[in-house]
């Protein structure tokens, strides 16, 4: 069988580049800079001006420092490697439909195809390597041959013509003067169950330094040694490579696109016309078992500004869902009055009429981690139908769940979170808090400190000098105009936050004080003057 294989040459360092990572000053790494990205403390990669630096796979981090000491050393992230890897696989279908991706860098494909339509192996490879170059994709290399492994030692012998084409039947004849080594790249995914790295190594130890050499060997004598293993690199050395170039299936297109001609400025009429784009997305990801739970909604005006979000739900979205949030979002980004040029839009905000509606999934469930109980749906999920009907009608932040958050004062502790979206927390709690009030808590917390009013015996009111104690005892409190005699008090606790920053500097001090009721309250005290924070229930 035929086969094409596209090599690109240290795919992680382009991956990075092509994502724009930053260094430690913020700068976007530039091509021409001597990169390296490790794995295990060793080289998987590097850029050009590294290898010419004298940096090679293999090495380790030390030795490639001291090889380059300006070297800029980024850990391997397969995941950027995949997800930068994805458009260009994407656009390799678009010409070629059938493509194997075997790893990040490396695709195949059967070659019949594309070589009947384009006119030749060749031309086909060609044709592929232009579509690439379009997309700014320059250091890539293209094998054809008989055989996935043999098009990839083709693509990798072809960096100065971009293509090599070796003829059919001539795969022993092209392998032979290569080393052992390149057994590893069997054990990429191009020779399923093969494992090269340590026979390559054993060969040449015991003189077999190509692939010619392990060729001539018997296969008997292969198989007594080395197994079926063996016997599986020993056929791919001479040139007889079985295995089949299996294609991947593409994602199906879960996204949705409503284009507006002309641009609607009224939310209703964009929601009106999200109906039946929402049901054709539910409908879609039904039609393989799965659902939603986290909605991109993209808004593009007319002008060319640009709205986006990632809304999450408590279970999954269904149709309705999905446009309350395509109406939420335009109330949360309102276009400014009609006439009105002076009203600076905020961030994110449409400043001309709705062009264009964009929907897709950010993240999806298995549809059967969604279906409705046997015996009924259980209060949780009653609980979650009545709360997600509430909060259709009201909007957004109509319906309000609250988490706990870090933080010194109890009231920024208090973060109120709308129903069904991921709780993002400015201040997280697992941080240490110096100054911040230990347990028990208060139960009541007021959104603004109440003022206040402590006295002392003879109604002096007291004050904290400038070593944290007090003037005189407390013994009276006045609170929304109540006085209050107090029987028991605490503290202080200082309370000092940013004392490096003159203008957002703040110094406090925390006191507990007991009524004779009973009752206890939190008190601070903040330049002289005092306020009740929260009270003990």
């Amino acid at each position: 069988m035929r086969s094409m294989v596209l090599w690109f040459p240290d795919w992680p360092v382009t991956a990075l580049l092509r994502e724009g990572v930053r260094d430690d000053a913020g700068v976007p790494f530039a091509a021409s800079a001597p990169i390296a990205v490790l794995q295990g403390n060793e080289v998987v990669a590097c850029s050009r001006a590294a290898r010419d630096a004298g940096v090679r796979r293999g090495q380790r981090r030390r030795d490639a420092q001291a090889r380059c000491p300006s070297l800029a050393v980024i850990a391997a992230d397969p995941v950027r490697d995949h997800r930068v890897f994805a458009p260009i696989v994407s656009r390799v279908e678009e010409h070629a439909p059938g493509v194997q991706l075997v790893r990040p860098g490396l695709c195949a494909l059967r070659a019949r195809g594309p070589a009947r339509y384009y006119g030749g192996e060749e031309a086909a490879a060609r044709v592929l390597l232009g579509a690439l170059a379009e997309m700014g994709i320059h250091e890539v290399t293209a094998g054809v041959a008989d055989g996935p492994f043999t098009a990839q030692q083709a693509a990798r012998t072809a960096r100065n013509e971009g293509v090599r084409v070796v003829p059919s039947g001539e795969a022993a004849a092209f392998l032979a003067p290569l080393s052992v080594a390149t057994l590893d790249d069997a054990s990429g995914g191009l020779a399923v169950g093969a494992t090269g790295g340590e026979l390559a190594s054993l060969l040449a130890r015991l003189g077999v330094h190509t692939l010619g050499d392990f060729a001539a060997l018997e296969v008997d004598r292969v198989r007594e040694r080395f197994g079926e293993r063996g016997v599986r690199l020993h056929a791919l050395a001479g040139g007889v490579d079985s295995s089949p170039v299996e294609p991947r299936i593409p994602p199906p297109e879960l996204e949705r696109e409503v284009v507006f001609e002309p641009p609607l400025e009224i939310a209703e009429q964009v929601a009106f016309a999200m109906r039946m784009p929402a049901e054709e997305f539910i409908a879609g990801l039904g039609a393989v078992d799965l659902v939603c739970t986290e909605l991109r909604v993209e808004l593009i005006g007319d002008r060319g500004e640009r709205s986006e979000r990632v809304w999450l739900h408590p279970g999954s979205f269904d149709a309705s869902a999905v446009v309350d949030r395509v109406r939420w979002q335009l109330a949360e980004d309102a276009l400014p009055p009609p006439g009105d040029d002076e009203v600076a839009p905020a961030d994110g905000a449409l400043r001309s009429g709705v062009g264009l509606v964009r929907i897709s999934p950010e993240a999806v469930d298995a549809a059967s981690h969604h279906r409705v109980a046997l015996f009924g749906s259980g209060p949780d999920e009653r609980v979650h139908h009545a709360l997600s009907r509430v909060q259709a009608m009201l909007g957004h932040r109509g319906v309000l769940t609250p988490a706990v958050g870090g933080g010194r004062w109890l009231a920024e502790r208090q973060v109120l979170v709308p129903w069904g979206d991921r709780v993002v927390l400015d201040k997280e709690r697992s941080r240490p808090w110096p100054g911040s009030l230990p347990a028990p808590l208060p139960a009541t917390v007021f959104p603004e400190p109440r003022p206040a009013r402590v006295t002392g015996e003879g109604g002096a009111t007291v004050a904290v000098d400038d070593r944290g104690a007090l003037t005189t005892p407390p013994t009276v409190l006045v609170e929304s105009g109540q006085r209050r005699e107090v029987v028991a008090w605490a503290g202080p606790w200082p309370v000092v936050e940013r004392g490096w920053d003159t203008s957002r500097a703040r110094r406090a001090h925390r006191f507990q004080l007991v009524d004779a009721d009973g009752d206890a309250w939190l008190v601070v005290n903040e330049h002289d003057e005092w306020a009740v924070e929260a009270k003990y229930d």
